[in-house]
Order: structure tokens, then C-alpha cells, then sequence
């Protein structure tokens, strides 16, 4: 009876835990979730190949995706190496070894998540998150606007253009925050107080 009580509990958490995480950064040219999850087979050849061991395999935490590879973006992002070998290794089609063009990759969008805490939008120049972008000028630009707290200074604005950004993560990994205030998400709300597009 004790056993099988564990064993009904393990089960629930195990699976409870896969609904937990909103988001797993997956490696360069993965399927949709549901499709990556049933076509991985969880060899870890794309984590043997990253060449900056960016890619980790998933514990009990990623519930029935356990096994499968993703990325912390702010302990170690993509790189997005110009010939994307960890695509190029995945046996199964869960990584789209077609992909030839890191601008075409699409593993999440970046997004300013607080904004209050953004030394940018507090009239600082910071910039890092615009300075180490892959695609400075296409993924994040700066806008320059009146900065209304002051009404002296102008504020250079982080823009994150969804149609541009690849959700490598390194602005997220280079955001100088203790927490960082740009992260990358699946599908980012839409912010009607910013100027991201």
C-alpha cells in the first residue's frame, strides 16, 4: 500500500514537474516543443558538439522531457557558431540540420522585463545588452528619446526587434544586473509601455 502510494506520488510530481517550467531555451533549429520532445532521442550528440558547452541535458526537473538538451542563457548562451554543429549532429530531425543561417534561427525573443531596474531606462548609458549582440542593429537597436524624469537628458533605449532576435541569450548573460532585466522567453507579452516591435 506504502509503495504504491510512493510510486503514485513520484509519478505526479515527475509529471507535475514538466508542466512547472514555462520555458526551456532549446538548441539551435528545434521543433516545436511537443514535436521536439516525441522526435529527441536524447543521444546528447548537440551537447557533445557545442563547441562552448552551452548545451546541457535536461534532468528531472524538464518532467517528460527528460534528457533532452537546453541552454541557460544567463550561465552559458548560444553562441550561434556560423556552421550551427549542434544541428548538424542531431540524428533525429528534433534539430533542423538544414539550418544554415544563424539569422534564421528561432529559439525564443529577448524582452525587457523590468523596465525600472534597465540602467538604460534610467537615463544611464549602459548598453551592454546593444553592444554584444550578434545582430547589433538588426535583433537590438537604440532609440533615443526624451527622458521625461529629467526633462534635460535623452534615454538610448534598448530596442528589441521580435522579427530580427534569435533568442541566443547573451544579452540575457550580459545584462550587468544582479537579476538580469532582459531575458529570452517562448512567446513575450506584448508591452504597450515600450518601444519594442
Amino acid at each position: 500500500m506504502f509503495l504504491t502510494s510512493s510510486a503514485g506520488l513520484f509519478s505526479w510530481a515527475f509529471l507535475r514537474s514538466a508542466e512547472g517550467k514555462e520555458f526551456f531555451l532549446r538548441p539551435p533549429g528545434a521543433l516545436e516543443e511537443k514535436r521536439f520532445i516525441g522526435a529527441c532521442v536524447k543521444c546528447g550528440r548537440c551537447a557533445q558538439t557545442c563547441p562552448y558547452k552551452s548545451i546541457r541535458m535536461a534532468g528531472v526537473e524538464a518532467g517528460t522531457g527528460i534528457g533532452t538538451p537546453y541552454i541557460v542563457a544567463r550561465e552559458n548562451p548560444c553562441y550561434l557558431c556560423p556552421d550551427i554543429p549542434c544541428a548538424k549532429a542531431c540524428p533525429s530531425g528534433a534539430l533542423d540540420a538544414k539550418l544554415d543561417d544563424i539569422e534564421k534561427i528561432r529559439m525564443g525573443t529577448a524582452v525587457i522585463v523590468d523596465r525600472q531596474n534597465c540602467l538604460s531606462l534610467r537615463g544611464l548609458r549602459c548598453e551592454v545588452c546593444y553592444r554584444n549582440c550578434p545582430l547589433i542593429d538588426k535583433a537590438i537597436t537604440i532609440e533615443p528619446r526624451h527622458n521625461e524624469r529629467t526633462g534635460v537628458h535623452s534615454i538610448m533605449e534598448p530596442v528589441v526587434h521580435r522579427d530580427k532576435c534569435v533568442g541566443c541569450g547573451i544579452c540575457e548573460k550580459t545584462c550587468v544586473r544582479d537579476k538580469p532585466v532582459i531575458v529570452v522567453m517562448k512567446t513575450p507579452p506584448k508591452l504597450e509601455d515600450s518601444y519594442e516591435f
